[in-house]
């Protein structure tokens, strides 16, 4: 396995707050990353620390083997687009493209004319006039048509509507697979990307919390319906992640798979076990109490990992340190 990125110990302090705190974290070369959190959790400090265009506070950073910032050999083979991607001013879109050749050596021209035409991007309007699906179009293009053998997703696609987010997606899988580089995307649509994605990075409040393969966090959870003493007793010596209850009736999540015998006890006793979407498991494992205010934050476990195994006692899980 070679390590396309390497993060080590990674603060990013700003005026208002930490929004990276010791983050180390690893992405594979070849592999396709979801970059995972809620907003504010540091993704795009990360991805903007990585791409060069800001500067940590302290740790290392390390891509292809190289410092990234002001790097001639390394800036040219990372591609980082995001919602908010600025453009020259009154350029339209064959413009930016034609920039984004001379940044990128590996830009292919044919596959972005081919995806301009898909994605029905205008020629003659000028991109700060477009609508904001036409924006998220010209980013996406300048993000496969780079062929960058490092590109970052920071959400440009949000602005598609289904349509076209199913194409970008469909794109995406195609051109990867005849030429594989490392991708990392961020999302908010976990559900939609879930079968894009082979690998998870979980942030949470500038640390990481679970950096492992996607297949490793399928089944990790489970809710359970039924009697509420019952569930209770399925329930019992397991991280509840969920519950709530209605009369006599209850709905627990709990981390960890049921065994067979389990399985069968809870359908002896009228327990549905449902299975939970690795959106539904992000959004259960960073449901805790968020707050701007680093001041207002518990204070911090030194212990590699700590953040993580609070929330995932009892699994075998495999924590970035």
């Amino acid at each position: 396995m070679t390590n396309a990125i390497e993060v080590e110990d990674l603060t990013r302090r700003y005026r208002s707050g930490t929004a990276l705190d010791g983050v180390t974290v690893s992405f594979e070369a070849g592999v396709i990353h979801g970059l995972l959190g809620r907003n504010g959790a540091g993704k795009t400090s990360l991805m903007s620390i990585v791409s060069g265009q800001d500067w940590p506070t302290s740790g290392r950073v390390s891509v292809f083997g190289e410092r990234p910032h002001e790097n001639e050999r390394v800036l040219p083979r990372i591609c980082f687009v995001r919602e908010d991607q600025k453009y020259i001013e009154d350029c339209v879109a064959r413009q930016a493209f034609a920039a984004a050749a001379m940044a990128f050596p590996t830009w292919d021209q044919d596959l972005a004319d081919r995806l301009t035409r898909d994605f029905r991007v205008p020629a003659r309007t000028r991109i700060k006039k477009m609508s904001r699906g036409q924006r998220s179009a010209v980013a996406v293009i300048i993000g496969l048509a780079s062929r960058a053998e490092v590109t970052f997703f920071d959400e440009p696609y949000m602005g598609l509507d289904a349509v076209a987010r199913q194409l970008f997606y469909d794109r995406l899988l195609e051109d990867y697979a005849e030429h594989p580089r490392t991708i990392v995307l961020s999302s908010h649509l976990i559900d939609e990307i879930a079968n894009l994605i082979e690998n998870v990075v979980l942030i949470d409040r500038g640390r990481i919390m679970l950096a492992e393969p996607a297949d490793a966090l399928r089944g990790r959870a489970v809710t359970l319906v039924g009697h509420a003493d019952t569930v209770r007793e399925l329930a019992d010596f397991r991280q509840v992640l969920h519950s709530e209850s209605l009369g006599r009736l209850s709905k627990v999540t709990v981390l960890g798979a049921l065994e067979e015998h389990e399985l069968q006890r809870a359908r002896d006793r009228g327990v549905e076990v449902l299975p939970v979407s690795l959106q539904q498991l992000i959004v259960h494992l960073t449901s805790g109490k968020a707050t701007d205010d680093p001041a207002d934050a518990p204070a911090a476990d030194p212990r590699p990992g700590a953040a993580a195994e609070r929330r995932l006692t009892s699994v075998n899980t495999e924590v970035a340190p």
